[in-house]
């Protein structure tokens, strides 16, 4: 904190981390699934993160009540209405989850009580689509202590925890989502969450990009009146630098994707940790000595590799980056194309942000029993629609799981049909989305008190100043003290001894 002295608490920047799910989801499918039913398989044509994915084990599960909440008129206790979730009635429980949440959040409840007196969002018009968790809630209303009105709708139609969202509604929020929403309800709710009269958003904090592509493409008058976007996946971040590109990006946004913080933490850590979680508690497995091939080494895959070679398996990389590559080479894992190792391998793990990385040919040579999932923001990367043929059994063995049945009665295990596994099945660490709910949440704030001119129609990565503030406001929790420079190696190193410690460049 010391080398923020002087300066006002948003001349640094934040974003929004990935959020952790529990609720479970008990929708029988057919075994021959050839009608589909409310869920739609065809993606929509933005690429809908309802490829994302929520969590699995929420202990207030309603689903036992087949009512969609669009067809329910809900109030709270103050008798608003403007909200669509699953039931308003959770809304205590859910309250007690955002208080255990507020506790592995530090950096987000100091910049609530030092920031919130003089409200540097006040005015700003916060329209969001994210994970609807205990965490994302905790941001929210920090949002709102400093000065924001948030209406909010979720980037992922499995991943909303239903009584987190109630007492988000209970607490006056204007929140649209519920875990098990079909493709219809996921844009219903993006729609209801922006088109209000008379409500005119400011700013944007997306997590895949689905928002921003709706406001543009359905509201443009809407758009042009945005100040700025911050982002935070990189299936999101992708999407503004296509529009970045094709000139048609007429507001400035923020990557939070790229920042420090949210790759070498939320990303890298987070998934250390998520994935076995998430693989547990589908299926029970064990990990030593089983055949795992992860499709990608990025931050994501490096967390994944490490937590399973840490269990005891025999791990296999795929990669398109001789970079990438040669890191996983380097910690002591097999470089392989994937049509090498399909048939042997027990698990197969996606994490590229690519698509169609897993077909149906691969889906056809694995061996008996193979657990097939996937860690990467949208459910492009395994092609689960090539499975929903008649020659194929499905069945649902629990909530977000399936067997995927050959007619030689080869079956293979398929987790959360494909979507976001840590989020689906498990949850993640709140800690880690501490950090990067901070770097949201300071991201907002510098777009939004930024002076005219500071930052034109394209796309921003965070200050490294920024970056290391968040950080900064995470050590007390260690009890971890910082050295200082002296003058004179500051000077030695051309450093303010304050910081900025790394380059721009640096990631």
């Amino acid at each position: 904190q010391g080398a923020n002295k002087g300066k006002p608490l948003w001349s640094h920047s934040s974003h929004l981390c990935q959020q952790i799910q529990f609720a479970d989801q008990k929708q029988e499918f057919n075994k021959r699934p050839t009608k589909i039913g409310r869920r739609s398989l065809s993606r929509s044509i933005s690429q809908s993160s309802t490829d994302s994915y929520g969590s699995a084990a929420s202990y207030t599960d309603s689903s036992d009540d087949e009512t969609s909440p669009r067809d329910k008129q809900q109030k709270n206790s103050k008798g608003n209405g403007d909200f669509c979730i699953k039931n308003i009635k959770q809304a205590d429980f859910g309250r007690r989850e955002i208080e255990i949440a507020e506790q592995e959040m530090p950096a987000l409840m100091a910049l609530r009580k030092r920031a919130q007196g003089e409200k540097p969002l006040a005015g700003a018009k916060v329209v969001g689509c994210t994970h609807i968790t205990a965490q994302t809630a905790v941001l929210m209303e920090t949002l709102t202590a400093l000065g924001a009105q948030c209406r909010w709708a979720a980037c992922n139609i499995y991943s909303t925890q239903n009584e987190v969202a109630a007492a988000l509604a209970e607490g006056g929020f204007s929140v649209f989502a519920w875990k098990g929403e079909s493709e219809d309800d996921f844009w219903w709710c993006i729609d209801r969450c922006v088109n209000l009269e008379g409500w005119q958003p400011n700013m944007i904090l997306d997590d895949g990009g689905d928002l921003t592509h709706w406001i543009y493409k359905k509201y443009p008058n809407m758009f042009k009146k945005i100040k700025g976007i911050v982002e935070e996946s990189v299936t999101g971040v992708h999407r503004l630098y296509q529009l970045s590109k094709a000139g048609k990006l007429c507001v400035p946004a923020m990557n939070v994707n790229d920042s420090v913080t949210k790759q070498k933490f939320d990303n890298l850590y987070c998934c250390r940790e998520s994935i076995l979680d998430g693989l547990k508690r589908t299926t029970d497995v064990m990990f030593g000595g089983k055949q795992v091939v992860v499709c990608g080494y990025g931050e994501v895959g490096k967390g994944c590799c490490a937590a399973l070679k840490a269990m005891g398996s025999i791990v296999y990389v795929t990669e398109i980056d001789p970079i990438c590559a040669l890191q996983a080479c380097m910690d002591g894992f097999r470089l392989v194309k994937l049509n090498e190792v399909i048939r042997q391998v027990d698990i197969v793990i996606t994490c590229t942000g690519n698509k169609n990385v897993v077909v149906r040919e691969y889906l056809d040579r694995m061996k008996n029993g193979c657990i097939v999932c996937n860690m990467g923001h949208s459910n492009t990367e395994i092609d689960v629609a090539s499975l929903r043929t008649p020659e194929l059994t499905w069945e649902r063995v629990r909530s977000q799981v399936d067997h995927v049945i050959w007619p030689d009665g080869k079956r293979i295990v398929l987790l959360a049909e494909g979507r976001l596994l840590n989020l689906s099945c498990s949850t993640v660490p709140t800690f880690v989305l501490s950090i990067t709910a901070t770097t949201q949440a300071l991201a907002l704030i510098e777009l939004y008190n930024a002076p005219e001119g500071r930052y034109k129609q394209d796309v921003y990565l965070l200050p490294k100043k920024m970056d290391e503030y968040v950080a900064s406001l995470h050590l007390p929790t260690f009890d971890a003290h910082l050295t200082e420079l002296s003058d004179e190696q500051a000077k030695y190193l051309g450093l303010n001894k304050n910081g900025p410690f790394k380059p721009n460049y640096y990631r």
